[in-house]
């Protein structure tokens, strides 16, 4: 989030630390008081056995060999000497100090630098063209086909490394998904303790010793940073960097980037490939759900406000960035959150800065001498992060799940300063700005910008979906229409002008809009039809004046809103016609006239 976005969205944490839940309660109590949830589930809890490693099981769990978990024949690793599997926190800790991996922050946080990569690399991600993925897979840009004897290469150097170079390695074997009925499990191969750390951190923790004695890893991921590519182009890569996945065999190598966060989205992607084809709907978006069990559903891209809105005082909060939602509700693909730290404070996002503790991992963030994170410092990069486990934010929902949603919220940040800052949408209407995935840069966001620029991102997540966008779309109309879920549309951009001659909107009017829609009060107000983009505005609210309701009224210049509403409109249709295709259904008829 930048630092303008954590200006706006500031929050008081003194109604989420008294939801703490009291360290006495046991935790699969607490699940069953945090959900309303019949099915018991694994809880993302701090307590667990897993976490804590208190019995003698676990302890020896902790050590262990290749061949009683099946690793040497399923992956052909046969060589490393000790096996170290769902190490507990305190252990993890040790390894890294005693790896030397990284260093320690005064408070007890371990940061670790993740080298030249510092973010995803998504033009080095490719999945093995081979049936039957093939003919379901949507190839281009985002997911580029290697032949399977480029992936024989790429995948025998991993192994061939770990047998001659790795004396020791962890695995992590844990759930994407809190739903029994649509979580998989995930096998997650490092030689870096940091990395092992990570995925213990982003994904669900096993509780008990029965659960982790009879793991079967649905997908698994082999990560050799280490490994570099020298022969990319004669593979005919894009760069050293190699990330790829093999849907039929159910594995995935990583070479040549350190950067956590790509174990992370990998699985991810597999899931978005997964579960639509089971009819499960996968989301890049945050959630939440209130006292009464009411959830609402947040999609929006980075600077949009998507994770400090979710995070309400009085609200629980299931999950900052990734859900699936399948017949029983909503639920958490992960056990922990991934947050930017770039100049982060208590002050304006205390609940983040309150989550950098022991346990928690930071990336690429310079530590002073006296051992405090500098994040005002991007010498390193400006994607500087924390992951920590969801226990860490004070007023998380244990069970990682909800009931259908009641609202779904697109966040946008128009910096042309034409959209509402609330409207809500038709069925149809919600997919086309689903498929659409609107936000805009502004000047100093990004190297070479200098005016508002469009960024449209197909899901609001378009780098991790794997099949056609309008399959998600689809499957999204179908919930929608079965579960009467309401969808709204929330400019957290800018009112009376574009970037350099309006202004943001205030964060108590994005916050009234917001409480509108999750208690249902903006549906008792009148609205009138936007008359080029069609969705309904309301006519007043609470707390937002009605002059920036219509941002018509909020321009000076009325002649120049109108031509530069035409402007956003136009971008729009120019970029939907991408999802025009045969076979497909097609919401044109729901966009901008």
């Amino acid at each position: 989030m930048s630092q303008v976005t954590r200006g706006m969205f500031m929050l008081g944490s003194p109604a989420l630390r008294r939801l703490r839940a009291p360290s006495s309660i046991s935790v699969r109590n607490l699940a069953a008081i945090g959900s309303q949830r019949k099915t018991a589930v694994p809880s993302i809890s701090k307590m667990s056995p897993m976490a804590v490693a208190s019995s003698s099981g676990f302890q020896k769990a902790m050590k262990t060999t290749l061949s009683s978990l099946g690793i040497d024949k399923a992956t052909g690793i046969t060589k490393p000497t000790t096996i170290y599997r769902n190490l507990p926190y305190p252990e993890v800790f040790k390894h890294e100090e005693q790896n030397k991996e990284g260093e320690v922050t005064k408070n007890g946080t371990y940061c670790v630098s993740t080298g030249q990569f510092t973010g995803r690399s998504p033009k080095d991600k490719y999945f093995v063209k081979q049936a039957p993925s093939d003919k379901k897979l949507d190839w281009g840009k985002i997911n580029k086909g290697v032949a399977p004897e480029v992936y024989k290469n790429i995948y025998d150097k991993a192994v061939k490394h770990y047998n001659t170079n790795v004396d020791k390695m962890y695995v992590f074997d844990g759930y994407c998904g809190t739903s029994p009925k649509s979580r998989k499990n995930v096998r997650i191969i490092t030689e870096l303790a940091w990395q092992h750390h990570f995925a213990k951190n982003m994904f669900i923790r096993p509780e008990t010793e029965e659960e982790v004695a009879n793991f079967v890893p649905d997908f698994t991921i082999i990560n050799a940073c280490k490994i570099v590519n020298e022969d990319y182009k004669e593979l005919g890569l894009n760069s050293e960097v190699a990330v790829v996945f093999n849907v039929e065999e159910s594995k995935a190598v990583i070479t040549g980037s350190w950067y956590g966060g790509e174990m992370k989205k990998g699985i991810f992607s597999m899931m978005n490939y997964w579960l639509p084809l089971d009819g499960v709907m996968s989301m890049h978006c945050s959630a939440n759900k209130g006292k009464d069990g009411d959830t609402a559903l947040f999609f929006g891209l980075s600077g949009t406000g998507k994770t400090t809105l979710s995070a309400d005082p009085a609200r629980y909060l299931i999950g900052d960035d990734e859900h699936g939602w399948d017949e029983d509700g909503i639920f958490n693909f992960e056990g922990g959150c991934y947050a930017k730290t770039v100049n982060l404070s208590r002050e304006n996002e205390p609940e983040i800065y309150d989550a950098i503790k022991r346990d928690a991992l930071l990336e690429n963030v310079v530590i002073k001498k006296n051992g405090e994170p500098d994040y005002a410092d991007v010498s390193r990069t400006e994607n500087t992060r924390v992951s920590y486990p969801i226990y860490h934010i004070d007023n998380y929902e244990p069970s990682g799940m909800g009931d259908h949603p009641k609202s779904i919220v697109f966040l946008t940040c128009d910096a042309f300063g034409v959209l509402p800052p609330v409207s809500r949408l038709s069925p149809g209407q919600a997919m086309y700005h689903f498929l659409s995935g609107y936000t805009a840069k502004v000047a100093g966001t990004e190297r070479g910008v200098t005016e508002p620029t469009p960024n449209f991102s197909a899901g609001f997540g378009a780098a991790f979906l794997t099949l056609h966008p309008t399959v998600y779309a689809d499957l999204l109309q179908e919930k929608l229409d079965k579960h009467g879920t309401q969808c709204f549309l929330i400019n957290t951009g800018w009112t009376g002008g574009g970037y350099g001659v309006g202004k943001r909107m205030s964060i108590k009017a994005t916050r009234a809009c917001v409480d509108a829609v999750l208690d249902g009060s903006i549906n008792k107000t009148k609205f009138t039809k936007e008359p080029v983009f069609g969705f309904e505005v309301p006519q007043e609210l609470p707390n937002v004046p009605s002059k920036v309701l219509n941002p018509r009224d909020a321009w000076s210049d009325k002649g120049s809103y109108d031509a530069t509403r035409t402007k956003l409109a136009d971008m729009f249709k120019n970029n939907f016609t991408k999802f025009v295709k045969p076979g497909m259904t097609d919401y044109t008829a729901y966009g901008p006239e």
